[in-house]
């Protein structure tokens, strides 16, 4: 009824949210307000020893780790991350080109041989600086191609060719044309230094057999 509450006290139960992107939460519970938010930025001295966690396993030392953070000094701390994973990726493309691309599903389904066994790749310093350097490339790539969508998007031509934009088949003749630049590298899935960000091949596919 009007004038009457409900005397019993609903408790504030406080929610404690990690993340690196908040932007899809529902709006309300994120506005100020309601939602105290802080913001954590490593010191070099933090992201070193997050990376002494990430390489633990690996034996890594630690003047190792130093020479990795300060050579990436711009980067996040899930770009190490990547960089380990990139390390064992390696070791699975290894295999795959040893058994063949045709051979991985009868290696893998219904086999009667016991499942791959990878070893523990040796991680070296020279290693760990060489995939980063490629992360770095790639992520050169994505910012190239996602500049290059943005101004053919916006320009009249852009418009003319909007289809073949959506589907991809826009750059390489016609984007030089325009001066626009586009991203080069082995454009061969089957190739061992495939790159899926480059949009016209620059004949450096190589491969193992």
């Amino acid at each position: 009824m009007p004038g009457m509450y409900n005397k019993q006290e609903n408790p504030h139960v406080p929610i404690i949210v990690t993340g690196n992107d908040f932007s899809t939460l529902y709006a309300p519970l994120i506005r100020d307000g309601r939602m105290e938010k802080f913001y954590w930025a490593p010191t070099r001295e933090d992201r070193i020893g997050v990376c002494m966690g990430i390489f633990r396993a690996d034996n890594i030392p630690r003047g190792d780790i130093v020479k990795l953070v300060d050579t990436f000094p711009g980067q996040s701390i899930d770009f190490f991350g990547a960089i380990r994973a990139r390390v064992y990726d390696d070791e699975v493309r290894k295999w795959i080109s040893s058994v063949g691309i045709e051979g991985i599903g009868n290696r893998l389904v219904n086999s009667k041989e016991a499942p791959p066994i990878f070893d523990q790749p040796k991680m070296t310093l020279e290693k760990l600086l060489e995939c980063g350097n490629l992360l770095v490339q790639e992520q050169d790539n994505v910012k190239r191609v996602q500049l290059s969508d943005k101004y053919l998007k916006e320009s009249a031509l852009g418009d003319a060719n909007d289809d073949a934009i959506k589907s991809g088949s826009f750059y390489g003749k016609a984007a030089q044309q325009v001066n626009l630049p586009v991203p080069e590298g082995c454009t061969d899935p089957s190739a061992a230094n495939y790159d899926p960000t480059a949009r016209s091949d620059n004949g450096s596919c190589l491969y193992q057999f």
